[in-house]
C-alpha cells in the first residue's frame, strides 16, 4: 500500500500519461448542454465541448461533482493509499473546493483509517495542474503527507498562468467584464489577455489582433523568468497547432525544465471560449 494518493479535477489539465504515471487520481467536472449532461474527458472531449459552446452559450452549463462522486473518488485511493491529498481548483471559482470539503466530512464517518487533507489551489488549468504534480513528486518521493502538502504549497504561492482568448464574447460570465461591453468588443475583434492571482481570473488588458496577444504573454512570462530555469505549460481551447507553435517558441527561447502542452478545460473554457492560448509557469529555487 502506498503512502499518500493525489487527487485532483479535471479543471487541473494534467495530461493522460501524466495522471497514468503519478497514478492521480480525477474527478470529472460536469457539462449541462440542452438536458444532457456530460463528465469532462470522459463523456465529451475537449473539443467537443467547445462545438456545443459556440453551438449555443446559453444553453452550455457548467458544474461541480457532486460530494458523493467525490468520495467515490476516496473510496477507491483508500483501498491502496493511507492518505490522500485532495486539490481542487480555486475556491473562488467553482463550488468544488466546497463540495470536497463535504466530501472529507463524509469520508471521516465512512473511512475512518485513511487520512484526507484538502488543499485549495488558488489557481486553475495547468497552473493548478504544477501544484498536483508538485504533491504527486513528494509523494513518490517518499515524502509524508505534512512535507507533500509544503512541496505543493511552495508551487502554488509562485505559479503564474497568463491568457491570450480569441475572442471577449464569452468574458462576461467571469464577472470580470459586463456582458454589453464584452459584445461590444467581440465586434471589435478584441483579444483580452487573463491572469489568475489570489484565486481569481483577472483581466490584464487586450491586443488587437491573436499573434500581438501571444507576444504580450510571452513578454509577461519574460518579466518574471529573467532568464532563470523555468517549468511551462501551454494549454490550448481547441488551438492545437498554434499551440504548438508557441510551444516551440518558448522551448527554443527559454531554459525549461519541464514544458509541456494540454487541453484547456472547457469548464474554465466556458468563460474564455474556443482558440485561447495559455502559460502556465513558474520558476524553481
Amino acid at each position: 500500500m502506498q503512502q499518500i494518493a493525489i487527487v485532483t479535477d479535471t479543471v487541473a489539465c494534467l495530461t493522460k500519461e501524466q495522471i497514468e504515471q503519478h497514478q492521480i487520481g480525477i474527478v470529472p467536472l460536469r457539462i449541462d448542454f440542452d438536458g444532457h449532461i456530460y463528465r469532462e474527458y470522459l463523456d465529451i472531449s475537449p473539443s467537443e465541448a467547445y462545438q456545443l459552446l459556440e453551438k449555443d452559450p446559453k444553453r452550455f452549463v457548467t458544474s461541480a461533482a457532486s460530494p458523493p462522486e467525490i468520495l467515490e473518488v476516496f473510496r477507491e485511493l483508500s483501498k491502496r493509499a493511507e492518505s490522500i491529498l485532495c486539490i481542487t481548483i480555486s475556491s473562488k471559482l467553482s463550488a468544488q473546493h466546497s463540495a470536497a470539503q463535504l466530501a472529507v466530512e463524509q469520508a471521516k464517518q465512512e473511512l475512518p483509517h485513511t487520512t484526507i487533507e484538502l488543499l485549495d489551489s488558488r489557481n486553475a488549468a495547468a497552473a493548478q495542474g504544477f501544484v498536483v504534480l508538485a504533491a504527486a513528486r513528494a509523494a513518490a518521493q517518499g515524502k509524508n503527507l505534512t512535507e507533500t502538502i509544503k512541496a505543493a504549497e511552495e508551487v502554488k504561492e509562485k505559479i503564474h498562468l497568463v491568457m491570450v482568448l480569441e475572442t471577449i464574447r464569452y468574458v462576461y460570465r467571469s464577472g470580470r467584464v459586463p456582458k454589453v461591453a464584452a459584445q461590444a468588443g467581440s465586434a471589435l475583434n478584441i483579444k483580452p489577455i487573463l491572469t489568475i492571482s489570489d484565486g481569481l481570473v483577472r483581466f490584464a488588458g487586450a491586443t488587437r489582433n491573436k499573434q500581438r496577444g501571444v507576444n504580450r504573454i510571452l513578454q509577461m512570462m519574460r518579466d518574471e523568468v529573467k532568464g532563470q530555469s523555468v517549468n511551462v505549460a501551454v494549454v490550448h481551447a481547441d488551438a492545437l497547432e498554434e499551440a504548438e507553435r508557441l510551444k516551440e517558441k518558448v522551448a527554443s527561447e527559454f531554459d525549461c525544465i519541464e514544458l509541456w502542452l494540454s487541453e484547456f478545460s472547457p469548464i474554465m473554457g466556458y468563460a474564455t471560449g474556443r482558440g485561447l492560448l495559455g502559460l502556465a509557469f513558474y520558476v524553481e529555487g
